[in-house]
């Protein structure tokens, strides 16, 4: 994803001010039958994917981190807290790609858009800001396909459902990455202020990516993971402003 966050920085009682969306049209399915740990395949092709991508791709971080730090300085990476399960966090890595500033926190709406660097936006663009997370997955805080990781915050409001989605490994990308995050980028987009952003984010984008999430976790399978991430390499190449179709699936 192309959102930034640093809530841990957030005062309490700006975040308690939000009103609580609206979900009670898909809790139900939150609370389905039991739901199965990721297989331990998965767990066999992340490990051995990851390790043959980091052969060919440690070049091409090395010189990232380089061109970072004589273009921004230190730090050369963005890590942040997200959640893995309900109960355990981790540190998700990235590429910095915008500039610092003091208490930050919160979606990247239009307001952000003058920290974002040249070079970070290229990086954005690329998706090659996300290419530290490959360590990620070798930890076995993250998979390639799964759920993005989460905040505590969201977590912490909405147990049931993070509950289950939470039962997949967070991804790097997903079934909610490859059909909604471009169209969440284009409603922060509209958000000329953090606040209009928050609210933005916490009443149209969350909930309508958990009910991705839960869908995902419903049907998930080494098929449908496949297809998530041949779809993702193949509109980060050909840059297509649209979303794939998967046919012959119900």
């Amino acid at each position: 994803m192309t959102i930034h966050h640093d809530w841990d920085k957030a005062e309490a009682s700006r975040l308690t001010t939000l009103q609580m969306p609206k979900m009670a049209w898909f809790m139900g399915e939150a609370s389905g039958g039991k739901v199965t740990a990721m297989p331990l395949s998965k767990r066999l092709f992340d490990v051995c994917f990851a390790t043959l991508l980091l052969l060919p791709l440690s070049i091409v971080m090395l010189g990232v981190a380089l061109i970072l730090l004589v273009a921004q300085g230190r730090p050369i990476l963005y890590s942040a807290e997200r959640m893995k399960s309900p109960g355990d966090s981790f540190k998700q890595l990235k590429f910095r790609t915008m500039l610092l500033q003091e208490d930050d926190f919160g979606a990247t709406g239009a307001h952000k858009h003058w920290r974002i660097t040249p070079i970070g936006r290229f990086l954005r663009r690329s998706r090659i800001d996300e290419l530290p997370q490959l360590f990620n997955i070798l930890r076995g805080d993250m998979s390639f396909v799964g759920p993005r990781p989460p905040l505590r915050e969201y977590v912490e409001r909405f147990p049931a459902i993070y509950g289950q989605v939470l039962q997949s490994r967070p991804g790097v990308t997903g079934l909610a990455t490859l059909i909604y995050h471009r169209h969440e980028d284009r409603i922060l987009a509209d958000c000329r202020s953090a606040e209009a952003t928050e609210a933005a984010y916490y009443r149209r984008c969350l909930p309508a990516k958990m009910k991705i999430d839960l869908i995902y976790q419903k049907h998930r399978d080494t098929g449908l993971d496949l297809w998530i991430l041949l779809s993702t390499v193949m509109i980060v190449v050909s840059r297509r402003d649209e979303r794939p179709r998967r046919r012959g699936r119900r």
